[in-house]
């Protein structure tokens, strides 16, 4: 299942209450955990993360993330453990063994077929067709794959152990646990195959055939492929061991380049937060705009304050939340009080301007505030050009007659330049411009049949230069055409549908802003929701819009009208004609 990249399309903190009945949940599904270490698994006070994914063949899986590491997944509402988890607790589930050499064909997107089944003098273990069970290779009691049974154990001893013994859901090596810390699998040693080598045991011919014939898919990359065939030779400590030192080498050489925000350890952020927040009280904050929304701080000062080529991020940092960031800086540095004065909401209420840490802090010299925005681009976007759009009419049949005489049918589209001069050209060939007063056109039957209602066949005998054309041109199909950089025109029939932005409530006092229609102008909805996350601190999500196909509906949580007007207007150079809703906008107030 993860032997392809998956897709998230959310990435947000679990509640209370929904922990509370994850942990019921994996009691159920795993009742040999006791209490003790099922609240090991799910502490109640750290930060647990419910991420949600598309598989690379559609399938909706949702992950709870734990220290960066994904503990469980929950494929059509049941509970599987990762490799993370069992390596923890590697008798969760019945597992079955099988050579070293079998784990790359499992990495690749095989399952596990019963020739390949090592058969332990105990036997193989107890279960029904459908159970949740683990893969070990010979040698280590470390699981290195997950999966369900695909026949229960009577059935695989009545078919001779041949055929398909478990259907593999995630292993070792591939998305899902490089979706973690890339840990190695801890050496478990097996006293069952004491003695027994998986080097060592060779594989009979009959059984090496029945073990190619697994149903593979496509490997997920050469670089993965080359990686797990270096590690499954061998489950040994030495060298988990040397992979391990390898993995921190690389881990402290990223945290070593602060160029790269992904690299930078908690250390690093914490400081750069410290730095942003003393810059952004002494150079930014103002007595009068006190009390101070702590986004707002955070959103219009503190990312101002940011070093140019650096990238805060709370969430990268050991606070985390900016709450509990803010929290320190009121109670361990006494620079702030911070106080709630709407359920829900924060301020900064006070800033104690004599704090000696405030008063002898020096602002950094190179601060560039202008490339804070730069970071709104999402790794990997192109540099965006916003579209040509024009609008254009289409010939409609009653106007048909009137564009006869220029070869133009019903469905042909035009400039309104077009327009005008054809209807110019038919008026003065018919010599239909008023002898007296040149600003009028007499109607004669064509253009009364085209542009007149009936109740004004009797009233109206000329009519003004601007009024016939509005008239002829109210009288046609609109339409539209809009022209990417490098790419051919594309014409459409009505009115293009603006960028909507609207408010939406979720629960009692949440709100959302939701934000469709930026596919029209050639606008990646998660690129738009990745620059809006960086801005706002906020988390979004991509959902689909019912009903119609190829688009996506942003939603990012608080009301964030203002910032998405500034992104789309200042830094996508949207035309703000063509984008709705941002008079809905929340205005603010004098301070009472």
């Amino acid at each position: 299942m993860f032997a392809r990249p998956f897709r998230v399309k959310s990435n947000t903190a679990i509640k209370g209450s929904d922990r509370r009945k994850l942990k019921a949940d994996i009691a159920t599904a795993f009742p040999s955990l006791s209490p003790d270490e099922l609240s090991e698994l799910i502490p109640n006070k750290e930060e647990l993360n419910v991420v949600k994914v598309y598989a690379h063949k559609g399938d909706a899986v949702t992950l709870y993330v734990l220290h960066k590491n994904p503990l469980f997944f929950e494929l059509e509402k049941r509970l599987y453990p990762t490799v993370y988890v069992l390596w923890r607790y590697p008798a969760l589930l019945p597992t079955f063994k099988t050579w070293s050499p079998v784990l790359q064909k499992l990495i690749g997107g095989a399952d596990l077929m019963l020739p390949g089944v090592v058969l332990p003098p105990s036997g193989i273990p107890d279960v029904k067709q459908g159970n949740c069970c683990a893969i070990t290779v010979v040698s280590n009691r470390a699981p290195v794959a997950v999966g369900t049974a695909a026949v229960s154990s009577a059935e695989m001893k009545s078919l001779g152990m041949k055929g398909r013994g478990v259907c593999v859901l995630h292993t070792y090596m591939d998305t899902l646990w490089a979706f973690g810390d890339k840990s190695g699998p801890p050496s478990l040693p097996d006293a069952e195959s004491e003695g027994v080598n998986g080097e060592d045991c060779e594989v009979s011919e009959e059984e090496e055939e029945e073990v190619q014939c697994v149903q593979e898919e496509h490997t997920p990359s050469e670089k993965m492929t080359g990686e797990a065939c270096s590690a499954i030779e061998e489950l040994s400590l030495t060298e988990v061991d040397q992979e391990e030192e390898k993995a921190e080498k690389g881990n402290e050489e990223e945290e070593g380049n602060q160029d790269c925000p992904k690299g930078m350890s908690q250390e690093i952020m914490d400081a750069l937060l410290l730095q942003c927040f003393l810059h952004a009280l002494k150079t930014k904050v103002k007595k009068s705009e006190l009390p101070l929304l702590t986004s707002t701080f955070l959103r219009n000062h503190m990312f101002a304050c940011c070093p140019s080529g650096k990238q805060l991020d709370i969430k990268k940092s050991s606070y985390k939340k900016l709450s509990k960031f803010l929290q320190a800086m009121q109670q361990q540095h006494n620079l702030v009080r911070v106080k709630e004065l709407t359920k829900g909401v924060e301020s900064i209420v006070e800033v104690d301007w004599k704090n000696p840490e405030l008063r002898f802090f020096n602002v950094p010299e190179e601060t560039d505030v202008e490339a804070v925005p730069v970071q709104d681009r999402g790794e990997g976007e192109t540099l965006y050009h916003p579209p040509e759009i024009t609008t254009l009419y289409s010939v409609s049949a009653r106007l048909e007659p009137l564009f006869l005489e220029a070869n133009k049918r019903k469905g042909t589209i035009l400039q309104p330049v077009e327009v005008r001069t054809i209807v110019t050209e038919y008026v003065k060939k018919n010599e239909l411009v008023d002898e007296i007063n040149k600003n009028y056109v007499t109607i004669n039957p064509t253009l009364c049949d085209c542009l007149l209602e009936k109740s004004e066949y009797q009233e109206i005998e000329s009519l003004k230069w601007d009024d016939l054309f509005s008239r002829t041109l109210g009288r046609m199909q609109e339409c539209y055409q809009v022209v990417f950089p490098g790419q051919p025109p594309i014409k459409k029939k009505g009115h293009i549908e603006p960028i909507d932005i609207s408010v939406a409530s979720r629960g009692s006092n949440k709100k959302v802003t939701l934000i469709k229609n930026l596919e029209v102008y050639g606008l990646e909805p998660a690129v738009v929701a990745n620059a809006l996350q960086h801005r706002v601190q906020a988390s979004s999500v991509l959902q689909p819009i019912p009903g119609s196909k190829d688009k996506v509906l942003v939603q990012i949580q608080g009301n964030q009208i203002h910032q998405v007007g500034n992104l789309l207007l200042d830094h996508y150079q949207i035309p703000r004609k063509y984008i709705q809703g941002l008079d809905t906008a929340p205005k603010g107030g004098k301070k009472k």
